[in-house]
């Protein structure tokens, strides 16, 4: 996913092939997409679709964000900083050794 400096003209958002290669890519049903994401099962049909009855459905930013959390390892957030890791074992963020710009 692609990071915007603040002008939506630039960001492209997730489509629905890159809603399902996401889904598709954790080894995730759509069922199991939809619980992880609080959502209905038919919900993520209409974003892997595109449309909902013929009218263009746009993945909102909370899903997308949701599905950048997930990817993360993050399954949970409780609106302090702490995180409920997706992995046991996994460091919740503050335990991470920081990142060195520059450095891949």
């Amino acid at each position: 996913m692609k990071t915007t400096t603040g002008s939506d003209d630039d960001f492209e958002t997730m489509t629905p092939e890159r809603f399902r290669l996401w889904r598709k890519a954790l080894g995730l049903k759509q069922k199991d997409a939809a619980d992880r994401l609080g959502l209905k099962k038919r919900m993520i049909q209409y974003y892997e679709k595109g449309d909902r009855d013929g009218r263009p459905v746009e993945i909102p930013k909370s899903v997308r964000l949701a599905c950048f959390a997930i990817s993360s390892g993050i399954d949970d957030f409780n609106g302090t900083g702490t995180v409920v890791a997706g992995a046991p074992g996994q460091p919740a963020p503050a335990d991470r050794e920081p990142e060195t710009a520059g450095h891949d």
